[in-house]
């Protein structure tokens, strides 16, 4: 290489930034080195300008010159088409503006007209970088002349031939046109001097430099169809010939002239071929090559001082190469400017005597603000009026807003008190806390007082007519959970929900998908399938069937308690592909939620058919329930040639009518059965590849049905203006439909037309009828998309009279609603996103023979831990013993870490409110036998592995440490947290009985709801009922009533087996005071030592130097000796034949 090229190697690599901090990096779509500053700019999809310094290639200045139209999150539409640098600053051009800003970032002008459609390339008129003008042209029929000083529009001139790159020479402009020929134009005038066809396809790359012209293109390939050709083709622009082409049999994709060696370029192939060649000597080149790392290179340019190159590649990377001891990317480059530093605040070190007049005050010559008189303070910067939506629908988009006409509600000039509208209350405000509600003598929450702030009395007078007292919308906003120091479990959600059907909560990522899983729960063949699929021995630890199961019957069993989809949401997130389909919010950031839930829908059925897979041989039963069953055809314009492929298609996605032409006669009303009729066939024409013309034809595309499912899933894709329209038409989705599946052809009907068809019975038709749909709302004018499902419970309903019963699920809200504002729907803010409708002949059936059949045998799996404690015994369920059933008791315990902190939000007044609550995660769960020959002792006793960091391990509670749950250097044998749920879940449908202390707080957490009927919390057992509302901790318990000191250690923590045990010991003892009927007493007896002693274990003997706590030295009463039953009288004991704790 030129230069002592041979010892250019790669210096430094760095990803392009993203559209936002968040976001993954984007292409590069063009790039350019500075001509007077040691600065490389490039440009990507979204429009966005970025500069990098020096050879670190450290970040300097990054803005946005161009929009991009595109939805949030989807690639963007704003490619930089290409970039100049001039002594004013950088102009940089898309399709359809042009923009031109300083080295530092800021707009000087900014051009974009209504004839700017498609531009392609720019480039330096008259005498090059130092004249005013520049000529932009691109893939249409106008050029345009622009003095880049003035930032104005000179002249608009015709363009023969549509233009794709442009490159500037000393004596020519060198345009590159789509059909692969290339144009001299005069810089003066842009007159076409000579032109040359070059390549059979299109121009990828070329350079000017001198008097030579070089070129990189598409041609004919050997065996068809087009690829970059092996040469590059070489035009002399002094003679205005072609020269002797340079043969690259790597495939020349770019190549540039060196600036400093007049007949040297560089040749760059697809996967890293570099050569630098003499166009006048070629006998010589010098080769390297370039590691790729599975990418390809997608650009090249040379520094203008020729001691190094850039490339950028298909991984967003920008490369940089050359000589570390010699980069420099301009000779004689100006000083770039940078901020100026921050100066260090001198460091005080604070004291309690520290004097006030040391700290320093600023100097000033006026009056501070605050003392300004108050005749001189005025209040500036109200908010706008906010426009009605009924208004918004009527205007019109232009280049500076939107237009239309005035409604005129208000005098000219009438000011609005816009600032009170801010510190209106919504109508839906939240409930108070748990804690701040008054109680009942039982110590729970008295519900007859709660009736002053049930959300009906606000949701009652809500319609949807517009004749509301309240704002009508209140109940499909975002719903949010308050936080009190008590944590998630002081939030009231029974105020939000008076029904039997459970909501899920929010504070959890991805919990946008609540809206689908709800819906997926409502529909009786989805339920059936997946709780069929739970109760089999499903080792597949990111099975999102068997997870949905787990969802499904909690919802089911919760009963209108609040549920969460956290462990479903986790699998979710670490399935193969999910990141990069935009349905995680943390690799999806401004993507629209409709195409994240549609997205999704198509996800979770695809990946549920690869779970299914793994415990059935066949996936015939879940395409039965889900797919379209049919052959996708083929065809090939030229020559004729059709290839068919058998597919299962677990979703549709609605296509809509083309817009219709402005006069064209009045538009035809769409019937939704007609666009999925449509949808389903989906006619279409598009290029692809042709095995028998070896190459990219003309193809078109059909569909051929061969059976449809129990359930469809359908996606409304509602992209367009017209297609929100076409959901305004009143009554336009159905509640039912028919389908007529006949000679491979697939008919669909409603209404009277459906009525008809089943009337004559000339064929078999299939009615389907209308589950729910996830909706997109907006209820408010300054309100983000918001998402909800409305469902049909009655289709759950195994009664098979009952009548529609639509539901809104928001999340944890959940409300009765009329059909009629069920199925009404507004462009301005309610649309559908995925509905599912489902065969008729299904409705009503819930199918529970899977809960006789579960696979228990995972319990019998159960691994023993290593003996790290005296006394430590374990034995797994054998085979031998009894399978577990709703006589079965077991003692539970679980432990837990800390995987994430709370967020506090510090108010300027000094108030603190939680935004996010700490989450926690299942660290360990020991299960003890509570029957039979051998009681207490464990048969689970699992240590969960995570793989996310852990915050703190909570070691004084848990007694685990640090590297106790990572695989590979715990002490303890780790399991998945899927296998210990599934044992739990399996104890809980075998209807076993689960015995521990604080049961509601570790169910909660682990993520399972057990029905009351099968817990027995000794925390309520020994509740103290009307005598205080303190909860006992169960080191307490253990002391004053087991004489047993539990929990004695801080740094060894707590022992999970030891507390199922004690916890066990608590509940038979409290089957001896109730049957002995000395319950009442005992609980007395509690309190009086509990108020003596703080209900904390004393503190009061020192051994080796550590306080233990004192052990009572009497025990709480035995059990006595039941007196035999008389029939004349039945004798209690006397309260003397007890003993009591309180005797010393």
């Amino acid at each position: 290489m030129p230069e002592r090229r041979a010892d250019w190697n790669e210096v430094t690599r760095t990803a392009l930034p993203g559209p936002s901090p968040a976001s993954p990096s984007s292409p590069v779509t063009t790039f350019a080195f500075d001509t007077e500053q040691e600065l490389l700019w490039t440009g990507n999809e979204f429009g966005r300008i970025t500069s990098f310094h020096g050879s670190e290639l450290q970040k300097y200045t990054s803005y946005r010159g161009h929009v991009s139209t595109a939805p949030r999150g989807a690639p963007g539409n704003a490619h930089v088409k290409a970039l100049l640098l001039c002594e004013k600053g950088v102009i940089s051009l898309s399709s359809r503006s042009i923009h031109c800003a300083s080295r530092r970032g800021l707009a000087q002008w900014h051009k974009s007209t209504p004839e700017m459609q498609d531009l392609q390339c720019m480039a330096f008129m008259g005498r090059g970088s130092s004249s005013e003008e520049i000529v932009v042209a691109g893939c249409q029929q106008q050029m345009f002349r622009i003095n880049f000083e003035k930032g104005t529009v000179e002249d608009t001139l015709p363009s023969a031939v549509p233009y794709t790159m442009m490159r500037r020479s000393d004596r020519y402009i060198c345009a590159a046109a789509y059909d692969g020929s290339i144009h001299l134009l005069n810089p003066f005038n842009l007159g076409v001097v000579q032109t040359w066809q070059a390549y059979a396809g299109t121009v990828n790359d070329m350079d000017a430099r001198g008097d030579y012209l070089l070129t990189c293109g598409f041609s004919h390939q050997q065996y068809g169809g087009l690829g970059l050709e092996r040469l590059v083709r070489v035009y002399d622009l002094k003679q205005l010939k072609p020269s002797a082409p340079i043969a690259f049999q790597q495939g020349a994709a770019f190549v540039r002239m060196h600036p400093k060696l007049s007949s040297t370029c560089i040749v760059l192939s697809e996967h890293g071929a570099i050569n630098s060649i003499d166009v006048q000597n070629q006998d010589v080149p010098t080769m390297r090559f370039a590691p790729m790392f599975d990418a390809q290179a997608t650009g090249l340019d040379i520094m203008p001082s020729g001691k190094g190159f850039v490339m950028t590649d298909s991984h967003c990377q920008v490369v940089l190469w050359g000589s570390p001891s010699k980069l420099r990317f301009t000779e004689y480059s100006k000083p770039t400017e940078f901020p100026d530093p921050q100066e260090q605040s001198k460091h005080l070190d604070w004291a309690a005597d520290l004097p006030f007049n040391l700290i320093g005050m600023p100097f000033y010559r006026e009056a501070l603000l605050s003392g300004w008189p108050n005749s001189l303070a005025h209040e500036v910067g109200a908010p706008p009026p906010q426009l009605e939506p009924a208004v918004l629908a009527t205007l019109r988009k232009a280049e500076y807003g939107l237009v239309g006409p005035n409604p005129r509600k208000s005098r000219r000039n009438q000011a609005e008190d816009t600032r009170a509208a801010q510190y209106k209350h919504a109508p839906l405000a939240a409930p108070k806390f748990l804690s701040e509600k008054p109680r009942g003598e039982n110590g729970d929450h008295d519900s007859e007082r709660r009736l002053s702030e049930d959300i009906g009395k606000t949701l009652n007078a809500l319609t949807i007519n517009g004749g509301s007292q309240a704002d009508m919308l209140a109940y499909y906003r975002p719903v949010e959970i308050k936080y009190s120091k008590f944590g998630v479990d002081d939030f009231d959600f029974k105020y939000y929900n008076k029904t039997k059907y459970s909501g899920l909560e929010t504070h959890i990522v991805n919990a946008y998908a609540n809206p689908l899983l709800q819906l997926l729960r409502f529909t009786n063949v989805a339920r059936n399938l997946v709780l069929k699929h739970t109760a089999k021995d499903c080792r597949y630890e990111s099975c999102l069937l068997c997870e949905l199961g787990f969802l499904i019957d909690m919802l089911e069993k919760a009963q209108g308690q609040n549920c969460q989809a956290t462990n479903f949401l986790k699998a979710l997130s670490k399935q193969p592909g999910a990141a990069t389909l935009a349905i995680l919010e943390d690799h999806a950031v401004g993507t629209p939620l409709t195409i994240m839930i549609q997205n999704l829908a198509r996800f979770l059925l695809v990946r549920m058919e690869d779970s299914f897979r793994r415990v059935s041989y066949s996936v015939l039963e879940l395409q039965i329930a889900f797919a379209t069953r049919g052959s996708a055809f083929s065809r090939c314009m030229h020559c004729s040639y059709e290839d068919a492929k058998e597919q299962a298609w677990y979703s549709h996605d609605l296509i809509y009518p083309p817009k219709a032409a402005k006069n064209s006669p009045r538009p035809v009303r769409h019937a939704f059965t007609r666009l999925l009729q449509d949808s389903v066939h989906r006619y279409d024409q598009q290029r692809g590849y042709c095995n028998r013309c070896q190459g990219y034809k003309p193809i078109t595309s059909r569909r051929v049905v061969h059976n449809t499912p129990s359930v469809l899933v359908i996606n409304t894709a509602i992209h367009t203006p017209e297609a929100r329209q076409t959901w305004a038409t009143p009554g336009f989705l159905p509640r039912e439909i028919g389908i007529i599946n006949a000679n491979s052809q697939f008919y669909c009907y409603e209404g009277q037309d459906l009525k008809l068809h089943l009337q004559r019975r000339t064929h078999t038709i299939t009615v389907y009828e209308l589950v729910g749909f996830v909706a997109d709302v907006a209820a408010g004018e300054a309100q983000k998309s918001h998402l909800v499902s409305i469902v049909d419970a009655s289709i759950s309903n195994p009664n098979p009279n009952s009548t529609p019963d639509w539901h809104l699920v928001n999340d944890f809200l959940v409300r009765p609603i009329a059909q009629e504002e069920a199925l009404l729907f507004d462009p301005r803010w309610k649309l559908p996103c995925v509905l599912t409708y489902q065969m008729k002949l299904r409705s009503h059936e819930l199918d529970d023979s899977w809960k006789a059949g579960i696979d228990a045998s995972i319990l019998y799996r159960s691994v023993c831990q290593p003996a790290f404690f005296p006394g430590y015994k374990f034995r797994p369920l054998s085979v031998s013993e009894r399978v577990p059933d709703s006589n079965t008791h077991c003692a539970i315990d679980a432990e837990f870490v800390r995987l994430l902190r709370e967020e506090i939000d510090m108010g300027a007044d000094g108030s603190r409110t939680i935004t996010r609550p700490a989450r926690s995660g299942l660290a360990r769960v020991s299960v003890l036998r509570g029957d039979g020959l051998e009681p207490e002792l464990p048969f689970i006793d699992d240590y969960i592995a995570t793989g996310e960091p852990v915050d703190d391990y909570l070691t004084q509670y848990s007694g685990l440490h640090m590297g106790d749950l990572t695989i590979g250097i715990s002490r303890f044998t780790l399991v998945s947290l899927k296998k210990v749920y599934k044992k739990l879940w399996v104890l809980l449908n075998l209807g076993c009985k689960f015995i521990g202390h604080g049961l509601s707080s570790d169910f909660r957490t682990i993520n399972i709801h057990v029905p009351e009927c099968q817990v027995i919390d000794t925390q309520d057992l020994f509740s103290l009922g009307h005598r205080s509302q303190r909860k006992l901790s169960l080191r307490f318990l253990a002391w004053v009533v087991l004489n047993e000191d539990i929990q004695q250690s801080v740094i060894a923590g707590h022992d999970s087996i030891e507390d199922a045990r004690t916890a066990y010991k608590l509940w038979r003892k409290y089957l001896e005071y109730q049957d002995a009927g000395v319950l009442e007493s005992v609980k007395d007896d509690i309190l009086l030592k509990g108020r003596k002693m703080d209900f904390k274990v004393p503190l009061l003997i020192e051994k080796d130097g550590m306080r233990l706590p004192e052990t009572p030295r009497t025990s709480m009463p035995s059990t006595p000796v039941k007196r035999p039953v008389s029939m004349v009288r039945i004798s209690t004991p006397a309260r003397l034949d007890f003993g009591s704790p309180l005797v010393k």
